[in-house]
């Protein structure tokens, strides 16, 4: 059973990421929303902010799909463990469409307060990504 910040979260997945209807993150997101991510470190703030997060993988990755694999209630805090995956059709911040599968695994937590997501982090396998783009090459562990 979903609670209503769990409810909230999938919405974000589903509609904004999934179905690509990204003005639904004005509804989802309070206008001071901070996101926080390594990979992304220049993310604006607010709705905006995830609008232009999300557009750029889906503009690279047209068959984008994120799915939702464990999603834990946490108070105020929603974490979910997702899996995103997709094929690199279109450039994607300077690298050209390589037009390779990808299959990425990551974490989200989402901090809900007046029924909106006013802060946001993600940690997820950007390393993964780019090694199955091909930009970098895999690491071989010495033994």
């Amino acid at each position: 059973m979903s609670t209503a910040n769990q409810t909230l979260v999938r919405r974000f997945f589903d509609v904004v990421c999934n179905q690509a209807k990204l003005e639904e993150a004005d509804a989802l997101f309070s206008p001071e929303h901070a996101y926080h991510d390594p990979s992304n470190p220049f993310i604006v703030a607010g709705p905006e902010g995830m609008k232009q997060l999300v557009s750029t993988y889906q503009r690279a990755f047209t068959d984008a799909h994120w799915e939702i694999e464990e999603m834990l209630d946490a108070g105020a805090q929603v974490v979910t463990r997702w899996q995103g995956s997709g094929t690199h059709q279109a450039e994607l911040m300077s690298i050209g469409p390589t037009g390779r599968q990808v299959q990425i695994a990551g974490i989200w937590i989402h901090q809900i307060a007046g029924e909106k997501i006013v802060e946001s982090w993600n940690v997820w396998d950007t390393l993964g990504m780019l090694q199955q783009l091909g930009v970098v090459a895999h690491l071989q562990r010495a033994l």
